[in-house]
C-alpha cells in the first residue's frame, strides 16, 4: 500500500506540472500525436489493402487462349488435355461467339465489332489451379504455354503477388518510419523533462539534502513522460479516426470504380491499445534517459 501511495502522489504531482503549463504541455502533444499519427494511419491503410489483396486472390485463375483460328475440336482437346493434367482443377470453355456477344453488348463497341471482317475473340479456357500456391501455378502455366495450339496464357494472380511485394515493402518503409519517429518521440520527452529538472534544480537539490533517495526524485518525472506520452497517443488515435472517418467515403468510391469493396474501418481495440501503450512507454523511456543522465 505504501508503493501504491507513494506513486499515486508522485502522478498527482506529474498532473499538476502538466496543468502549471498548459500552452507547453498542448503543444508537446500534437508534435507527439502527428508523430505517432503517421506511423499509425499507415499501417492502418497497409492492413486493409493487404486483407483486400488476400480477398481477390484467394482463387486465382490461368485463362488459357488459343489461336484465333483454332476450330472448336482443337479447342476441346485442349480442354481435354488440360483436365488430365494433375496441377489444373476445374476448366471452363468461353467460346469466341460468346465473347462477341458479351462485346456487342459494350457501350460504344457494337458499331467497332460489326465493322471488322470476321471474329477477333479467340477460344479460350479458364483453369483454376488444384493447388493455389504460387509455384503451382507458375508451373501450370509454363506447360501450357509451351502447346504449340496455345497462344498466350495469363496469370489472374500476377497482380495480386505484385501488390503483396509491394506490401512488403510499405510495411518495412512503415516500420523504418515508426523506428524514426519513435526515436523523435523519445528525444521530445528527453528535452522536455531535461527542462523540467531545470527549472526544478532547487528543488530538487534540497530534496536530496533531506534525505531522499534517486528513485524518490525520479518517480514524479517519469510519472511526468508517461503521461506526457499517454496523452500525445491519445492525440495520435484521434488524428487516425478522424482522417479515416473524412477519407471513407472518397476511398470506398474509388474501390467500387475498380470493382472492389473498401471501407476504411477505425482502429481495433488491440491496435489502439498497442499505439497508447508505446506512446506511453516511449514517453517513460524519453524521461528514464533523461533523470538517468541528470542524476550521475
Amino acid at each position: 500500500m505504501n508503493w501504491l501511495r507513494t506513486h499515486w502522489k508522485a502522478c498527482q504531482l506529474a498532473l499538476m506540472r502538466l496543468a502549471a503549463a498548459p500552452l507547453n504541455t498542448l503543444l508537446s502533444v500534437v508534435g507527439i500525436g502527428i508523430a505517432l499519427a503517421l506511423p499509425g494511419a499507415g499501417q492502418q491503410l497497409l492492413a486493409h489493402v493487404a486483407a483486400l489483396s488476400q480477398n481477390a486472390a484467394a482463387t486465382p485463375q490461368l485463362t488459357v487462349f488459343l489461336n484465333v483460328d483454332a476450330e472448336r475440336k482443337t479447342t476441346q482437346a485442349i480442354e481435354t488435355r488440360l483436365k488430365g493434367l494433375p496441377e489444373a482443377g476445374k476448366t471452363q470453355l468461353i467460346a469466341r461467339e460468346d465473347t462477341l456477344a458479351r462485346m456487342k453488348k459494350a457501350e460504344g463497341l457494337a458499331d467497332v465489332i460489326a465493322a471488322l471482317p470476321k471474329n477477333p475473340f479467340p477460344d479460350a479456357i479458364v483453369v483454376t489451379p488444384a493447388d493455389d500456391a504460387p509455384v503451382t501455378i507458375e508451373s501450370l502455366a509454363t506447360t501450357v504455354r509451351q502447346w504449340r495450339e496455345v497462344e498466350h496464357v495469363q496469370v489472374d494472380a500476377d497482380w495480386a503477388r505484385r501488390l503483396s511485394a509491394l506490401i512488403r515493402l510499405a510495411k518495412t518503409g512503415v516500420l523504418l518510419l515508426a523506428t524514426l519517429l519513435g526515436i523523435g518521440l523519445v528525444t521530445i520527452t528527453f528535452n522536455t523533462i531535461r527542462l523540467q529538472v531545470l527549472t526544478r534544480q532547487t528543488e530538487v537539490e534540497v530534496s536530496r539534502l533531506l534525505g531522499a533517495t534517486d528513485a524518490f526524485i525520479r518517480r514524479p518525472f517519469l510519472w511526468y513522460g508517461a503521461l506526457l506520452g499517454l496523452l500525445g497517443g491519445c492525440a495520435g488515435w484521434l488524428i487516425v479516426a478522424g482522417a479515416t472517418l473524412w477519407l471513407r467515403l472518397p476511398v470506398a468510391e474509388l474501390a467500387q470504380l475498380y470493382g472492389f469493396e473498401l471501407m476504411l474501418a477505425l482502429p481495433s481495440a488491440t491496435d489502439s491499445a498497442l499505439l497508447l501503450g508505446a506512446a506511453t512507454l516511449l514517453g517513460w523511456l524519453g524521461a528514464a534517459l533523461s533523470m538517468r543522465q541528470h542524476l550521475r
